[in-house]
């Protein structure tokens, strides 16, 4: 071929000679041969097609074979300035098409983590939600004939004679504690959690959480693992009493303890560490709630509510009885008989040591099991404690409360007065000498402190929603291998506890985690 003989007018217009462009991806030298309209070898269109090229590369980067022509086309179609515009400089030639995707696919992650918490949230809110506040007893019951714990159809109900302290005794280990909301009823299960635990003794659980489906009234079916006929020794978490099935899974010669609190004293604290989750007190506006609720309580309250039981008569509650009577019904009194025959013992918060000199009597046990330290207590309130005239309006207001607690009061020094009042005495001084003996043992500052300077997060007790207003304790690094054990089951707190003795505790724990995710 004659030189020049390849020049504009041999070449098909918009399209670059074969053999040379292919070279060209190869790496190839192509001989430069100049001639009319040439300038080194290619034409003007042959260069602005190239400079095009290189542009589109610099723009979309490199893709699926054919993706760069399709995206040529798509832009040739669409109206704009000419294809011989001035190439953009390296400062505009970033494309924008990723990042609007990336963020999409950013906000639907959130939207899915933040959906799965709601979702979560309300699960557990109707876990929670779900069991009726007044179930009726029938509907309570677990359908089945007589179990070997029940005791032989139409046998009565009035307790057996108490141990006592006759020589020979022998230590009582099928107990059913009554556990009320308030009452240091925390300090006491961790006592029946010891004793258990240091004999082997067989607990009824609950599943999944940390109470009996409470407010629900118990039964048998919620018990962990349960089957027909099933035989414990130890029952002590919350629960809404139901007395026919809790029996149903005890020996006949159980031992029934519950305990009591001066009901406008539980009322404030009962206030303090639940007021948040029961929805009419959000209305409430002034900087002291209990004060301003006290002042006209049936403006806000609202039987009917969500957690509505905390906040009125809870102790008449929690034994299955209606926290709404009216005080001058004959059943008020009836149910306090009822109190008083089912249960051996009846603790008072206010006189808790003598309450434990008691207990230890009746079940035949030795003062190293009655030993305690106070677990779950609130720290002291900035404020004032309730003066005269609100202790007056609380004691009102749970007037229910009131009489259990006035008639159950009498008994306790009935009681008291049978034991032997110097007895006593020496016995609570035995009593608070060994706690402080193992508080000087077990405890680092040798004191209860807040929750943020508790060191093991085992030793970190559960708090209400919004405070963290409830005492732990650090245990002592150096401790003897004699009191290492007893010292730590001491200062557990309840959910470890129960997590300890292998219970499921699948619900307390996601919502922990949602708590501790949202900082509630």
């Amino acid at each position: 071929m004659r030189p020049g003989a390849l020049n504009a007018a041999s070449v098909r217009p918009g399209r670059a000679p074969r053999g040379r462009e292919e070279a060209g991806a190869r790496g190839a030298h192509w001989p430069r041969r100049r001639g009319p309209g040439q300038a080194g070898g290619r034409t003007w269109s042959e260069r602005v097609r190239r400079r095009q090229r290189r542009r589109r590369g610099r723009r979309h980067g490199p893709g699926p074979a054919g993706t760069s022509r399709r995206l040529v086309g798509a832009r040739a179609a669409r109206p704009g300035p000419s294809q011989h515009a001035k190439p953009e400089k390296d400062g505009d030639k970033v494309s924008e098409m990723p990042l609007p995707q990336k963020k999409r696919w950013e906000s639907m992650a959130k939207g899915l983590v933040l959906g799965a918490l709601f979702t979560s949230f309300l699960l557990l809110l109707y876990s929670y939600a779900v069991p009726p506040l007044h179930t009726g007893l029938a509907s309570a019951r677990t359908p089945e004939g007589t179990a070997p714990c029940s005791p032989a159809p139409g046998e009565p109900e009035t307790v057996t004679p108490a141990n006592g302290s006759a020589a020979g005794c022998q230590p009582r280990r099928d107990i059913v504690f009554m556990k009320t909301h308030k009452t240091a009823s925390s300090t006491l299960l961790n006592i029946l959690f010891r004793f258990g635990q240091k004999h082997g003794l067989k607990f009824a659980f609950p599943n999944g959480r940390n109470d009996f489906d409470y407010p629900a009234f118990f039964a048998r079916s919620l018990v962990q693992d349960y089957r027909p006929g099933a035989c414990f020794n130890i029952i002590c978490n919350h629960m809404r009493f139901h007395y026919e099935e809790v029996r149903g899974l005890v020996p006949p010669n159980a031992t029934f303890i519950t305990v009591l609190r001066d009901p406008a004293r539980l009322f404030e604290s009962s206030f303090h560490y639940f007021g948040s989750v029961v929805p009419f007190t959000w209305k409430l506006s002034s900087q002291d709630k209990l004060a301003e609720f006290l002042q006209d309580p049936d403006r806000y309250y609202d039987p009917n509510g969500y957690n509505a039981h905390y906040l009125r008569n809870l102790l008449f509650f929690d034994l299955g009885y209606d926290s709404g009577l009216d005080p001058g019904s004959p059943q008020v009194q009836e149910h306090i008989l009822e109190v008083e025959r089912r249960f051996h013992l009846v603790l008072l918060q206010e006189y808790f040591d003598e309450s434990l000199v008691l207990l230890k009597d009746l079940l035949c046990w030795e003062l190293e099991d009655v030993l305690y330290f106070k677990l779950n207590a609130r720290r002291d309130p900035a404020g004032p404690r309730l003066s005269g005239e609100l202790y007056r309006r609380a004691t009102a207001w749970n007037v229910l409360d009131a009489r259990l607690y006035r008639h159950f009061n009498a008994s306790f020094w009935r009681k008291v007065e049978a034991f032997g009042r110097e007895r006593m005495a020496r016995e609570v001084a035995a009593l608070r000498r060994a706690n402080e003996r193992m508080r000087r043992i077990c405890i680092d500052g040798g004191r209860a402190v807040d929750a943020a300077a508790i060191q093991d997060s085992a030793m970190q007790p559960w708090q209400p929603l919004g405070a963290k207003s409830i005492l732990g304790y650090n245990l002592k690094k150096s401790i003897g291998r004699r009191h290492a054990q007893l010292c730590r089951r001491m200062l557990t707190p309840e959910i470890q506890y129960l997590m300890d003795l292998g219970v499921n505790l699948w619900v307390t724990k996601l919502w922990k985690f949602i708590r501790d995710f949202l900082q509630w």
